[in-house]
């Protein structure tokens, strides 16, 4: 059941209705209810999956509190006979057998993410090898990859590490915890939440407000401007630059970056939209997964702006465990004593980070494309890190950029096309024809063709430019307005702008959008992974 589908439609109408509804107390019953029903819709065997999750993390979550409260139980009880020295190795203790239950559920966890999604990635490099000793190779397995399986493992093994620090009380009811794992509106491309954040919100009850209902309907209808008018009519003509992409090369790469960053933002914003702006009508706020991120200066402030909570995720739960781990401050020390203060303080924090940034890519997909864009992401970043003593004396030599509009905009348009060319490897896919490709930029810079023909040569025409161009800009003009409040909230508090305004979009949508002629509504981009 796709966002852009007539169906889905019809049941987030129905859910939100049938919500409103019932008994307050019955209201997340029926939220999860429909959460059922929606992942059942795209497949029944889809919900063998989400289920093993859902029960894996309940009960690794539910032993894990046991162990907790035993040992602060056993603290208390004993406090007064207890010196600190043996209290601090009681905790100890217990904590080393809680991590070991915290190791067998993200391996149960995670291993099922890693079968389904890495194995045919895997076998088809073992292949690779095999193949080059003239060896026989292996059968490469075909398996079911359930929808949004990356969103809500990484959002249940989440919820496990914070039971297992203690941030986050495991739920005790099973069926509320398996409302947190399967919350349909962020399923199928996130927020990635958690635990403490959402728990209240959806196990409690809501009364109807009128503002907070428009407010969340008219996020949904921009989720939709986005999406259908930008996005899909952006990939019009990026399906045709990626395939053929031996014809249009030179300035049509760069084209292509152009095209594909304005189709992942309009894709990837407009599912956000419309997943926290359902989710906002019914009372629940979701957090917030972007902040303007084309107006990033560097590389470092463009992934705190972009999918946000994916940042979070794997800052909080790779990175700074791993860069703090006792195995890395044993590494650390010695490579202090023999290589000097210098290299043993980058070394946690920089193998930290490519690890991250290794991670990050293989979440993202299957390939060694997106392995490689995430290395060069991390690539980018630590150079940016090892330049800044630089960045500090140039702008004591020149302190006024630090406020020139003209330089931010400068560093901003640097960040965005550096984004781009990267970003890019998602679209080529082979890795090697993409770093040709990006050569040809350099060696055959024909922008002349554009102006002879070229801009509408591969599936673009004057009205879709205009169409892009149109969408871009009144993204861009609700961005400056909702810079303080967000545009959808301050038009909920006046009916008449909001009821304009909405069937203003709607009417724009039902014109020039994925239901229009000559257009095919696509599938969100996070919901083919």
């Amino acid at each position: 059941m796709q966002f852009t589908s007539f169906s889905f439609i019809l049941f987030a109408a129905l859910t939100l209705i049938v919500y409103y509804l019932v008994p307050r107390r019955s209201q997340w019953k029926v939220l999860l209810l429909f959460s059922l029903f929606f992942y059942a819709f795209a497949g029944a065997e889809y919900l063998f999956f989400i289920l093993y999750t859902w029960f894996v993390t309940f009960l690794t979550g539910h032993i894990l509190q046991h162990f907790a409260d035993r040992e602060d139980a056993y603290v208390e009880e004993n406090r007064a006979t207890l010196s600190k020295e043996e209290r601090k190795a009681y905790r100890a203790k217990e904590k080393k057998k809680r991590r070991r239950i915290l190791t067998v559920g993200l391996v149960l966890g995670f291993g099922m993410l890693a079968v389904l999604k890495y194995t045919a990635f895997a076998v088809g490099n073992i292949n690779g090898i095999l193949s080059a000793f003239d060896a026989k190779t292996l059968t490469v397995p075909s398996l079911l990859l359930p929808l949004g399986i990356s969103f809500y493992t990484f959002q249940s093994m989440g919820y496990l590490i914070d039971v297992y620090r203690k941030k986050v009380r495991a739920e005790k009811n099973p069926a509320k915890l398996m409302l947190f794992v399967t919350f349909f509106p962020q399923l199928l491309q996130g927020p990635i939440s958690r635990f403490g954040d959402l728990q209240e919100q959806l196990m409690g009850q809501h009364a109807f407000d009128g503002e907070t209902v428009r407010a969340g309907l008219f996020r949904v209808v921009w989720g939709y401007f986005k999406k259908l008018i930008v996005a899909d009519t952006a990939m019009i003509g990026i399906k045709t630059l990626i395939e053929q992409s031996d014809k249009f090369d030179g300035i049509y790469v760069f084209l292509l970056i152009l095209l594909y960053s304005a189709q992942i933002y309009g894709d990837f914003t407009g599912g956000i939209d419309i997943t926290i702006g359902l989710s906002e009508a019914m009372g629940i706020r979701l957090a917030e997964n972007f902040n303007r991120p084309f107006s990033s200066r560097s590389t470092k402030e463009y992934w705190n702006r972009w999918h946000i909570t994916m940042g979070t995720w794997f800052t909080d739960y790779v990175f700074y465990p791993l860069s703090v781990s006792r195995g890395m401050q044993k590494i650390t020390f010695g490579a202090t004593k023999r290589l000097g203060r210098g290299f043993g303080m980058r070394l946690p924090v920089y193998t930290a980070t490519i690890a991250t940034w290794f991670f990050t890519g293989l979440w993202h997909g299957a390939g060694w494309n997106f392995i490689v864009w995430g290395l060069l992401n991390c690539l980018v970043i630590l150079v940016s890190r090892e330049c800044e003593p630089l960045y500090r004396r140039f702008y004591k030599k020149f302190p006024s950029l630090s406020d020139s509009r003209i330089w931010h905009a400068w560093q901003a348009t640097r960040t965005f096309l550096l984004m781009g060319l990267i970003r890019s490897l998602d679209c080529y896919r082979d890795v090697p024809k993409t770093f040709r490709l990006w050569g040809s930029m350099l060696t055959k810079w024909n922008v002349g063709e554009l102006f002879t023909g070229g801009l509408t040569s591969f599936g673009l025409g004057i009205p879709e430019w205009c169409v892009i161009l149109g969408g871009i800009a009144v993204i861009n003009l609700f961005d400056r307005l909702g810079r303080e409040t967000p545009v959808h909230r301050r038009a909920a508090k006046r009916p008449v702008m909001w009821f304009a305004t909405v069937c203003a979009l709607l009417v724009l949508i039902l014109i020039f959008g994925a239901y229009g002629i000559g257009y095919d509504a696509s599938q969100f981009i996070y919901q083919q992974f």
